[in-house]
């Protein structure tokens, strides 16, 4: 075997570096931590404005009429189940519509099973506000469904509100429901006990795990009573020709026909979008008028919970957790509990 040479390289001979993996390795770490930081802080600044109410991305579009009028009868929609991120566009729509002076009226677009009790009664609130306090008159026109808290948010449209309900139309449902399921038979088959520790009786009231009891229908029923009874109030105030008595003969939970509300005076015509749009220009006195909507892009948060929570185990099991929870809801529907979800 021949020694090793120990001649040295010419000086003319090219030198090859080679780049260390390891710096391509840092290169492409610090890439990703500077798009994960971009991503974080557009998340904070989405949520920052969501949170306090700036930047709500209400965007005006042209609906019909004339393109060049100056004043504009707006389109706020209720549509879907009433309940958060939902309410909240509704209430933009109607602060855009508050806001604009050259909105003179507000066309209340209802297609909705209703929903949340509180959510209900909030853009209920928003409405007599717009109404009474920015005098900028509702009608309303009720789509395929406008029940339950659906018809609670048109009587925002007040005592002097004109609605309107589609031939096939189907609303009413007066009433509140609190869902409940009780899953005791099945975790008895599964072998699964609720063993909760608790500060006071009613602090496990409504579990799923027990039958509901006399004494926590007595307080449920309570409470129900009184939201039905917030319920009527609203309709007596704002129905003209309907007293307490008739209401509450009506608040049964039943749904009606457009035909059938129209004659219990529960709505005052039967018809379509542009004979509500055509009854307010009248009540307005107006001559020309551009009809404008409204839409709210869901913001980033929305977009990437919606892309992906949906695909999570975890999202699921949320959901049943969630039915848990006891809510009251001014809701027509034969899945209490589910369809919010």
């Amino acid at each position: 075997m021949s020694a090793p040479s120990d001649r040295s390289i010419p000086a003319d001979r090219p030198v090859v570096v080679v780049q260390a993996p390891r710096r391509r390795f840092t290169f492409w770490l610090l890439m990703l931590v500077l798009l994960i930081s971009v991503a974080f802080n557009l998340m904070l600044y989405s949520a920052w404005h969501t949170y306090f109410g700036y930047g709500e991305g209400v965007v005006e579009r042209f609906h019909s009429g004339d393109p060049l009028a100056t004043d504009k009868i707006a389109l706020v929609a209720v549509e879907g189940t009433i309940m958060p991120p939902f309410t909240g566009h509704v209430l933009d729509a109607i602060k855009q519509a508050s806001r604009d002076d050259s909105v003179k009226g507000v066309v209340l677009v209802v297609d909705s099973p209703g929903g949340l009790v509180a959510d209900s009664n909030e853009i209920y609130h928003a409405l007599r506000t717009l109404d009474t306090d920015k005098h900028k008159p509702i009608n309303v026109q009720m789509k395929r469904l406008a029940a339950s808290g659906g018809y609670y948010v048109a009587m925002g449209a007040g005592p002097d509100g004109v609605i309107f309900a589609e031939p096939t139309c189907w609303t009413g449902s007066i009433g509140v429901i609190l869902p409940h399921y009780d899953i005791s038979g099945l975790a008895e088959k599964a072998g699964v006990k609720e063993d909760s520790l608790k500060t006071g009786p009613y602090k496990d009231t409504l579990s799923l795990f027990r039958p509901v009891s006399e004494t926590d229908k007595k307080l449920w029923m309570e409470i129900l009573d009184e939201t039905l009874d917030r319920f009527l109030e609203v309709i007596v105030g704002s129905r003209k020709g309907l007293d307490i008595k008739k209401i509450r003969e009506m608040a049964t939970g039943q749904v009606f026909t457009a035909k059938q509300a129209k004659e219990r005076k529960l709505v005052d015509q039967i018809g379509f979008l542009d004979d509500a749009v055509k009854s307010l220009k009248e009540r307005l006195k107006l001559d020309k008028v551009r009809v404008v909507s409204y839409e709210s892009p869901p913001n980033l948060i929305e977009r990437l919970v919606s892309s992906s929570e949906s695909a999570k185990p975890e999202s699921r099991l949320g959901a049943v957790l969630d039915a848990a929870v006891p809510r009251a809801y001014y809701l027509f529907t034969a899945l209490p509990g589910i369809a919010p979800h």
